[in-house]
């Protein structure tokens, strides 16, 4: 069977099927879940639907303009829904904070470099790019907190999947873009970042560098099976991120910044977050610390640092980002 082809129905009866995006890096995903789940057990055939998402289509207008990061995981949902898959690996980050009834996110695995990352041949970091330079970015986060720095800099759309957004680069259509840098370590690209853009200068997305395994609800078995690869840590970390923004409604159009990073010997989590307009006309800021053992706990700093945020003036902020 090919990765692509509709997996038959004796391998569905004896194994596991994860529906997956084609691109390299949601592949490379895959195919990490795939090696865990064959690692516990041995035995367990598990193979990869791959598919083409209507994210992946769509790449002449922002995300926010046609329907936000679900593109990225309605078409990995729909295979489940009929039954072709039975799970789905995300990027968390890309995974909406409302998921659709009938679907649960099942495991949080471990965590990747959080950070965002630099490349560029001009200049070391972004802060040193001489004025009227262009920066390309997808995200409204990292625009809105790039401008914060520096607003002499042009900030440009830059869409695509990981390699497409290199090759524009390359071609010299921006003097530096900023990804993810989790993308780029897991695909062994390490050597194109020209630097990491440490947290306190740059807030990544919630769920950033966190994988997400989906599920359809009311499969218990399944569930259990995949929570042998949660990573609690992670997953309690990126709980409270999710709950910031969910308490915000925050989606790829909602400049949003939040990282959750435990204290010296664990127990205490210390998230951060940043809210802004893209043009970074006004910018919020919150840090809160609490102590936190499960996953109640922390959803419930993720939601006392979104009413901090609503304290500041959120909420005529997000009415002003809707409007806009």
């Amino acid at each position: 069977m090919s990765e692509a082809s509709t997996p038959s129905s004796e391998a569905r009866a004896t194994g596991l099927v994860i529906a997956s995006r084609e691109s390299r890096l949601a592949m490379w995903q895959a195919e990490h879940v795939r090696e865990r789940l064959s690692a516990l057990d041995p035995g367990l055939d598990v193979r990869i639907l791959s598919m083409t998402t209507r994210g992946d289509q769509i790449l002449d207008r922002a995300l926010s303009k046609v329907g936000g990061k679900g593109l990225f995981v309605k078409e990995l949902e729909l295979a489940m829904q009929e039954r072709r898959a039975d799970l789905a690996v995300h990027s968390l980050k890309d995974v909406p904070m409302q998921l659709p009834e009938g679907f649960d996110l099942c495991a949080i695995l471990e965590r990747e470099d959080p950070r965002d990352a630099w490349v560029s041949s001009q200049a070391a970091a972004f802060t040193e790019l001489p004025r009227g330079a262009v920066v390309g970015t997808s995200s409204l986060r990292r625009e809105m907190q790039i401008r914060a720095l520096r607003p002499d800099l042009q900030v440009r759309a830059l869409r695509g999947n990981l390699d497409t957004r290199l090759r524009k680069l390359d071609e010299g259509q921006y003097d530096g873009i900023v990804l993810a840098a989790a993308g780029l370590l897991r695909l062994g690209l390490g050597e194109r970042i020209r630097g990491f853009i440490e947290t306190e200068q740059m807030l990544p997305a919630p769920g950033q560098a966190a994988l997400g395994l989906e599920i359809r609800s009311g499969e218990p078995a399944l569930a259990a099976r995949l929570q042998a690869l949660q990573h609690t840590p992670t997953a309690l970390a990126a709980l409270a991120e999710r709950a910031l923004a969910r308490a915000l409604g925050g989606s790829c159009s909602t400049p949003l910044g939040a990282h959750a990073r435990w204290g010296l010997g664990g127990g205490e989590l210390c998230l951060r977050a940043v809210l802004g307009m893209p043009d970074a006309s006004q910018v919020l800021r919150v840090e809160l610390r609490a102590a936190v053992a499960d996953a109640e706990q922390a959803e419930e700093l993720g939601r006392a640092a979104a009413r901090q945020l609503h304290e500041q003036g959120a909420q005529p902020l997000l009415e002003r980002l809707q409007a806009s």
